[in-house]
């Protein structure tokens, strides 16, 4: 079928919804990650990413790119898996979150005890929390308020919706945080949710006590949904940190009854492949959600991998050792930064393994760089599937792989693919994605490039 047909099939047949993704610039496929400079390379994907994975598993190769934490499960967690996995288990449809399991998350990884004004439910990681979200709480015409960059998957799950995203850029100015009087200032009539990403990804920043309160005070004056996603909150990188989520706040003074809360048990335990994660607020919201969740996939989760995570949470050693190793990776990532020209650490990330670096300074794009960087076996993702913001000067990297040589070879790898993106080694084939992408996120970056290189041409002439 010719390109033609294929986009004329397409406007017969999708839904609104399906179309909007389409050529939305954070829709998959639509944004530059390592998987494209696979491509670009001419590399072979069973060499890099075997089996068809999400993340970079070939022999040589390190993954700094999609969150997956990369330190993997507890052996507890395996052991209570393992255990689960029985004729018995499997045989039967099981309880969207097991009672205990459900005690355990509410006061571990949001801060209160399971009430009548307060209840948990089972999805399938917190990537299923924020579907939930979106499909229980926005119309047509609803305004969500999310930063910007911020997580792939914030901006086009909502304007699948029928939303209309209102960003906020997040920069030195707000501390790379949601500042109570910038939300204010964009809150109109239509306006109906905040989402507080907490730590943020992709920054590692977390909110202040102060400013949750005044963001929950604006939601309660103004009638809406704040979408607290704390899935980060596990490893407090910097010691000095605090990350409280919003749920913790409640109080008969101060009431959080307008918030829902979500995380999972991919990044803080390494269990991204078990698909569970969490959803919490008040029962009269949360049966919403239940029963979008019952309609659209049905309101059960992995069985086995409800014991695991019951395990994982209660496995303190393992919190504090992967700690210790997200703390050393960092480390070794900031000496690189700073011996590096042209590079540097916007904001030093508090909690999870999540980071930005600005590449601004070398005169090309974070995309090049990628390509260069993969090149040397190290995967990446640059800025533009995160947002505006930056799009093509930002690289955001995942900071927890267990293995020291990922960082080492990422020293020696950044010097080199800048070096071979200044050559204007791989300049064509990134603008060439963006041109097929056709988004108008991915021609600014287009045009960004050209500008670049008509700089590097005139500083060359001069010299």
């Amino acid at each position: 079928m010719s390109p033609e047909n294929v986009a004329a099939l397409q406007e017969k047949l999708l839904s609104r919804r399906a179309k909007t993704l389409l050529h939305h610039p954070q829709g998959m496929g639509n944004y530059f990650t390592f998987k494209t400079a696979i491509d670009i390379l001419g590399l072979d994907w069973n060499d890099v990413a075997p089996g068809g994975v999400y993340n970079v598993t070939g022999s040589g190769y390190f993954d700094m790119g999609y969150m997956a934490n990369h330190i993997g499960p507890s052996k507890s967690a395996l052991d209570a898996f393992l255990k689960a996995s029985t004729h018995e288990k499997l045989a039967i449809y099981p309880p969207d979150c097991m009672p205990e399991l459900k005690v355990l998350v509410a006061t571990k990884k949001f801060g209160r005890s399971l009430g009548p004004d307060f209840e948990v439910m089972g999805v399938e990681g917190a990537q299923g929390g924020i579907g939930y979200t979106y499909l229980t709480f926005l119309d047509e015409g609803d305004e969500v308020i999310v930063t910007d960059p911020g997580y792939f998957h914030f901006v086009p799950a909502a304007e699948a919706c029928g939303a209309k995203v209102v960003p906020i850029e997040l920069n030195a100015g707000n501390g790379y945080r949601l500042q109570p009087a910038e939300v204010e200032a964009k809150i109109t009539p239509r306006t109906k949710m905040i989402v507080v990403c907490d730590p943020i990804n992709p920054f590692g920043t977390v909110q202040t006590r102060e400013e949750l309160l005044a963001l929950a005070d604006i939601a309660r004056r103004h009638d809406l949904v704040i979408f607290n996603n704390v899935t980060h909150n596990t490893h407090q990188t910097d010691d000095a940190a605090e990350q409280i989520p919003m749920a913790s706040l409640h109080s008969d003074e101060t009431p959080m009854d307008h918030v829902i809360s979500v995380s999972g048990m991919s990044k803080g335990y390494g269990m991204p492949a078990i698909r569970v994660g969490f959803m919490a607020g008040h029962p009269a919201l949360l049966r919403g959600a239940f029963l979008t969740k019952m309609e659209i996939t049905k309101i059960h989760i992995n069985y086995p991998g409800q014991y695991a995570a019951l395990a994982a949470m209660q496995d303190t050693d393992y919190l504090a050792t992967s700690t210790q190793t997200i703390r050393r990776n960092y480390a070794h990532i900031a000496e690189t930064i700073a011996m590096t020209e042209g590079v540097s650490i916007p904001v030093t990330p508090s909690y999870g393994f999540c980071m930005m670096v600005d590449v601004s300074g070398t005169g090309v794009t974070a995309q090049e760089i990628t390509v260069g960087l993969l090149k040397e076996k190290i995967a990446v993702i640059p800025g533009d599937g995160l947002g505006d913001v930056k799009a093509a000067d930002y690289l955001r990297l995942n900071y927890s792989h267990p293995d020291i040589a990922c960082f080492e070879t990422f020293r020696t790898a950044l010097p080199k693919a800048i070096a071979e993106a200044q050559a204007g080694l791989y300049v064509e084939a990134v603008a060439q994605f963006f041109e097929k992408a056709g988004t108008a996120r991915g021609r600014v970056i287009i045009d960004q490039i050209a500008v670049r290189r008509a700089q590097a041409a005139q500083l060359q002439a001069a010299e």
